[in-house]
């Protein structure tokens, strides 16, 4: 099937107000005092952040809001893929492929949509506009729960680049985070033809292990490799675990609301925590409605293992122009990223974080402009 469905966001009534009762029915464990943040999610924050979810945030304004985007699905390899499609009004504009990871969805991209399609609306260079196409990742949000294994990173590629094919996009170009980094990244390698430039954040490439490759970093970038191998050995659990027990894991998850808001905040918090750069707490709990309405929790934990059985990270040389942003927390080491990517523009940012385009929505809509200024 090749046909592409138009899509709305309509979660029954219902499922608002059973949400809402579970949240206040929650079971609260114990907490050691004074650990802070050192054995997980603090009780007092999780508390303050369900009560919210349940008697604060209002998430049918938060479903308008995204309603107001053309959403669409399409069956791709037996799997609807589901993605935010808006054109830009320039016609020369250049289509964008934009991916985000775990836990986020395509709603991480809202507030970057109108600038990067609408560059002449923003203050900006129409010569600037993209046509932008956000899909969830399979398992994730409103794509739904995959329904067999051997979803990894390359067949996720491939997914977007057939998924390009049927919008009439025949040269485009990539943006991701996260696991959209890699997806992105791999793009390069799989439609290397197609592809106009790949766009990413955060972490490409890190050391290999060979003391010898560590000579000569600045101060700046070994304490981010002293950062790396802090995140290695004290925050890496939550991946260790859907990497080996996802269908464990999913139990706990989508029983319980307070629960999997706990797993994935604490995610946003970690990879976040830039001053007044955090993730507001309404972007977070919308992605925490959208992964409960979805029935996604268990799923989008999956491709942790798929990815183990299929390629963490490509290895083939990609050739594609490159470009790096690296904002603030993250882990990015340039020499690291040159080795087995054409790396032709590298941006920091101080401000930012993990997420962005939550986080940093205006220097991201600059770069990416920038980048692909040359490109198109």
């Amino acid at each position: 099937m090749t046909e592409i469905r138009p899509f709305r966001i309509a979660i029954p009534q219902a499922a608002v107000t059973d949400l809402r009762d579970r949240l206040a029915r929650t079971r609260w464990p114990d907490e050691l005092p004074g650990v802070g943040w050192d054995y997980g999610v603090p009780l007092g924050y999780a508390r303050d952040l369900a009560e919210h979810w349940r008697t604060g945030f209002d998430w049918r304004a938060q479903e308008a809001r995204l309603n107001a985007f053309p959403q669409f699905i399409t069956e791709i390899d037996g799997q609807d893929v589901h993605f935010l499609h808006v054109r830009s009004p320039e016609p020369d504009a250049l289509p964008l492929l934009v991916t985000s990871g775990w836990p986020s969805s395509s709603a991480e991209f809202r507030d970057v949509i109108g600038p990067l399609t609408d560059p002449r609306a923003h203050g900006g260079d129409p010569a600037d506009a993209f046509h932008l196409v956000a899909p969830s990742i399979p398992g994730f949000g409103f794509s739904g729960p995959t329904r067999e294994t051997g979803w990894n990173i390359r067949r996720i590629t491939r997914a977007w680049d057939e998924l390009m094919r049927r919008l009439g996009y025949h040269r485009y170009g990539a943006h991701g985070s996260d696991w959209g980094a890699k997806i992105s990244r791999d793009l390069g390698v799989v439609a290397a033809d197609r592809i106009a430039g790949v766009h990413v954040c955060g972490l490409l490439g890190s050391p290999s292990g060979d003391p010898a490759e560590l000579d000569g970093l600045t101060a700046a970038e070994q304490a981010r490799v002293d950062s790396l191998v802090q995140f290695m050995n004290e925050r890496m659990g939550y991946a260790w675990i859907q990497g080996t027990r996802p269908q464990t894991l999913a139990y706990a998850l989508l029983d319980s609301p307070a629960g999997q808001l706990a797993w994935i905040a604490e995610i946003y918090e970690w990879f976040g925590d830039c001053g007044p750069a955090a993730p507001d707490r309404d972007d977070i709990l919308t992605q925490a409605s959208i992964t409960w309405f979805t029935g996604t929790a268990g799923s989008s934990a999956r491709l942790y293992r798929e990815a183990e059985e299929g390629t963490w990270g490509v290895q083939e040389k990609s050739v594609v122009p490159t470009g790096v942003a690296v904002f603030g927390g993250d882990r990015a080491i340039r020499r690291f990223a040159e080795r087995e990517n054409n790396v032709v523009h590298w941006s920091e940012f101080d401000e930012g974080g993990h997420f962005p385009a939550l986080q940093a929505p205006g220097p991201l809509t600059g770069d990416l402009r920038a980048f692909y200024r040359g490109l198109r």
